[in-house]
């Protein structure tokens, strides 16, 4: 766990109340506890599904969960409701993203707690904004196949999800950031709101460009392993020993290439004295550089497209950014304590939220936590006595 900074972080003082599970809705708290909001994460008394996952689901709740606190009850009981209501009810921030209609049950909703709380910020995060398919289960899966973001990202015919959970962490950014600005309202007109972000809304938004690309031109986005590409030098190439992404998007940029590499037949040819002339002669030219550059290896591809300021990528696993020099020197990794699994207890390496402020990281200030580990802190900040605990306790409707 990394010490956090002796300055006070932008949202210090602000109580969050989450109710949410999976990946969007924690990352919606995990913002706002990263920039210094308390964050209260109230789960099931046999805690977040998350964090028993297996898979690619195994790194869900050590990313999402750090910073925050935990409390357990059972909001089946009576009791276990009625002490939520009352934690929402000291709640700058209430975050919730289950069904549409399942709060409401608890009297948990954005019309039953604004009424004791005027001043709640209530952010709901769903699959889909109100409409025609808000009732529908939707997954990051769900929306990048039904949005367009699959059908982007894969080889014609051959649909693929984006490598990671696009639509979930952007959903909840997008709530974050919608928090914030009710915040800031909050402020001038002493009112709370509901904020609601949506996977699928997100998910269109990032098609948004492809979407406006058809609309101007007339001719629709073809998915990005077959797509036209504006640059002629802009592709993965395979070398001497492994594969390397190489790009030139300028006139002048590809004069440097030419000059760094000593194809002045290249940068002599008419046929290639422009960048549209040369995605035009893409067919021929992109056979040829593979050619040229095959004998070369990505560390000396690397150092001449690196001393010459051209764009470049050597193809690195997410396991290698552990050994990257620039996440090392620039602490953009801190170790977080795990609170499940097997190896419960054991820190490893997690990434911090990519910004900086006042020229510093925002770093971790607690690890995930365990199952329930506030929850006595967090009732005794709310009047219940140490009786009244132990008995909620034995009763099983907080643990």
């Amino acid at each position: 766990m990394t010490a956090s900074s002796s300055r006070a972080l932008p949202l210090a003082g602000l109580r969050v109340v989450e109710f949410t599970h999976m990946v969007m809705g924690p990352t919606c708290g995990m913002v706002l506890a990263d920039l210094g909001a308390e964050v209260i994460k109230v789960e099931p008394i046999e805690g977040d599904r998350t964090r028993h996952l297996l898979g690619a689901g195994s790194g869900f709740f050590p990313m999402f969960n750090r910073n925050k606190k935990s409390l357990a009850l059972d909001l089946r009981d009576p009791r276990g409701a009625a002490v939520a209501r009352k934690l929402a009810a000291s709640a700058d921030v209430f975050a919730e993203n289950f069904r549409p209609g399942a709060m409401a049950k608890y009297s948990l909703d954005y019309a039953a707690l604004s009424a004791v709380n005027p001043k709640l910020i209530y952010v709901s995060l769903k699959g889909f904004l109100p409409g025609p398919y808000e009732m529908r289960t939707a997954l990051d899966e769900v929306v990048q196949m039904m949005g367009g973001l699959a059908y982007m990202t894969g080889r014609p015919g051959d649909p693929l999800r984006a490598g990671t959970s696009v639509n979930d962490i952007m959903g909840g950014m997008f709530g974050a950031i919608g928090a914030m600005a009710a915040l800031i309202q909050r402020g001038i007109t002493g009112r709370g709101q509901e904020v609601q972000s949506a996977l699928f809304e997100n998910n269109v938004f990032l098609v948004g460009q492809h979407m406006l690309q058809y609309a101007i031109t007339g001719q629709a986005a073809a998915p990005m392993p077959d797509r036209i590409s504006a640059w002629a030098l802009y592709d993965v190439f395979t070398v001497r020993d492994g594969q390397i992404f190489l790009a030139a998007v300028s006139d002048s940029q590809w004069v440097t290439f030419c000059d760094a590499f000593g194809f002045d037949d290249l940068k002599a040819a008419p046929e290639l004295s422009t960048n549209n002339k040369r995605v035009v002669a893409r067919a021929t030219l992109m056979p040829e550089l593979r050619n040229r550059l095959s004998g070369y290896s990505v560390a000396e591809l690397t150092a001449i497209f690196e001393a010459q300021g051209l764009p470049f990528a050597p193809i690195v696993k997410p396991e290698a950014l552990y050994d990257d020099p620039h996440l090392q020197a620039t602490g953009g990794l801190a170790d977080v304590r795990l609170p499940d699994g097997d190896r419960a207890g054991q820190t490893v390496g997690a990434a911090l939220f990519p910004i900086t402020m006042d020229g510093a990281r925002l770093g971790v200030r607690s690890d995930p936590p365990t199952v329930g580990e506030h929850t006595a802190t967090v009732l005794g900040e709310l009047g219940f006595s140490a009786e009244e605990i132990a008995g909620l306790n034995k009763d099983g409707v907080v643990a």
